[in-house]
């Protein structure tokens, strides 16, 4: 367990680290032993009003939202604080999320990380304004200026699974643009949050009340970050279902909506790919981290003639990777989050046997301490199945067989969500005509990796609204400005 600091955990509002205003907290469980690992503040709804209040204040009477080079400077500070204390952040992760090490290099912790000097960089040498020149509307000779400001207060509401990156692809951007920011982590994971809160009050020149978190744990009491009319922005990260209760929340104050929601994506193998590396490649993926990320490719659709080869060869992958401890080195698949997980994913299982399916590996909750289940192969199933349909958050791969490129296309958009996928083709151009026609935010083209803090990632359809990283990611953050003066 990490040594970065002694339960209890602490919310950051208006420049001040705290407890909750009534002294209450909840449990922190280590989702490998299902032990209690520290304590968090249960943030009261007058705590929740207080960073809001902060936030406001900071951003209209600081010089936070104008002062570029202040920006930067702090920004730099908060970057050098967590790679100095990086090794430690990485065992906290882990022992919260229940996080492979491995990933730490990756989503983890290293990327964000990296993202946030990337988009510190950009700050640097964004163009805030942009001249559009003389033109004469209704024949008024006029000079027009586009100016890029700030939107305001974010709230920002972020998931269990992988912490450090969606905490920091909201926060990093946010305070860039100049915004003001209140934090609210999900209860499964607040620790890493009130870390971050921890490190910009005692590792930074951010002015008070720039940045707050608070981790309530009902959300009853974290509503009110999606309807305060003090809040210019939510940005949400989290189930396509609450993404459509957060949407009607902000709706009276017509807040600016940023969401990034569930995703069921498919990787389509053509016929002249290599089916076994394809099919190892997709399984290897669906364990990482127990399946428990959005983009995450849990449906593998391959042609019918190599279908049997396909699901033998994704068994196998799955059977030698296994579910180990997250701090054995050779982790890949640790456990579930919680028991409610475990629960879920389950469910899941079991109703894909009623639906006719076929467990080739898998199948089980492991009977051991913590939240565990076993890295799952399903067959037999047709994208109709509700294994087929359902984000399940678990490592479960559903394989299913296509007639071709057109059929393996057609299965690939029929889904409410469109979040990720992949192509694989022993013909480049193919593969690139076919990923052209799949509807969704991101894919990955004959083993492309497209994760990186210049690349803008979003979905289509039910899988959200908006992009997250690059300049894209920015700039959703921004207000957009025209002035026009007598030429």
């Amino acid at each position: 367990m990490s040594t970065l600091t002694n339960p209890p955990a602490q919310q950051l509002v208006d420049g001040k680290l705290t407890g909750a205003s009534d002294g209450a907290t909840y449990e922190i469980l280590n989702p490998a032993t299902g032990e209690v690992i520290g304590l968090a503040p249960d943030s009261t709804a007058d705590d929740v009003d207080a960073a809001i209040a902060a936030a406001r204040r900071a951003f209209d009477e600081s010089d936070w939202s104008t002062d570029v080079a202040l920006r930067v400077r702090c920004l730099r500070q908060l970057h050098q604080a967590l790679l100095d204390h990086a090794d430690e952040f990485r065992a906290l992760t882990t022992a919260e999320v229940g996080m492979p090490g491995f990933m730490m290099g990756a989503a983890g912790f290293d990327v964000p990380v990296d993202g946030l000097r990337w988009v510190t960089d950009l700050l640097e040498s964004y163009e805030w304004e942009t001249d559009l020149g003389e033109a004469s509307p209704m024949g008024i000779p006029s000079r027009r200026t586009v100016l890029r400001e700030p939107i305001g207060v974010v709230a920002a509401i972020t998931p269990w699974n992988v912490p450090n990156q969606i905490n920091l692809a909201k926060v990093g951007p946010a305070l860039a643009a100049g915004c003001t920011v209140v934090l609210k982590p999900a209860p499964d994971t607040p620790w890493v949050a009130c870390e971050l809160g921890r490190f910009v009050a005692e590792h930074t020149d951010i002015p008070a009340g720039v940045f707050n978190v608070v981790t309530p744990r009902a959300n009853e009491v974290a509503a009110k970050l999606t309807t305060d009319p003090r809040v210019d922005m939510v940005s949400f990260t989290g189930s396509t279902a609450t993404g459509r209760a957060i949407m009607a929340a902000a709706a009276p104050t017509l807040k600016k909506v940023f969401l990034e929601l569930g995703g069921k994506s498919a990787a389509i193998v053509l016929d002249d790919a290599d089916v076994n590396a394809a099919a190892g490649a997709t399984a290897f993926a669906a364990c990482i981290h127990a399946g428990q990320g959005c983009a995450i490719t849990t449906r593998l659709v391959v042609p019918r003639e190599k279908y049997d080869e396909a699901v033998a060869t994704a068994a196998a992958t799955m059977e030698s990777i296994g579910a180990k401890d997250p701090a054995d080195p050779g982790a890949i698949c640790g456990p579930v989050i919680s028991q409610a997980q475990r629960d879920r994913v389950e469910g899941y299982l079991r109703l894909a046997e009623e639906e006719g399916g076929r467990i080739v590996t898998g199948g089980k909750v492991i009977d051991q301490p913590g939240f565990w289940v076993e890295p799952t192969v399903v067959a037999g199933l047709d994208n109709s199945s509700t294994l087929a349909q359902e984000e399940i958050f678990g490592p479960v791969l559903v394989v299913i067989p296509h007639d071709g490129d057109d059929d393996a296309v057609r299965i690939a958009n029929d889904s409410a969500y469109g979040l990720s996928g992949s192509v694989d083709s022993g013909d480049l151009g193919r593969a690139k005509a076919v990923a052209k026609r799949i509807r969704t935010g991101t894919l990955a083209v004959n083993g492309g990796v497209w994760f990186s803090p210049d690349a803008p990632f979003g979905g289509y359809k039910q899988s959200g609204l908006g992009r997250e990283m690059g300049v894209a990611g920015f700039e959703e953050y921004l207000e957009t400005k025209t002035l026009a003066f007598p030429a």
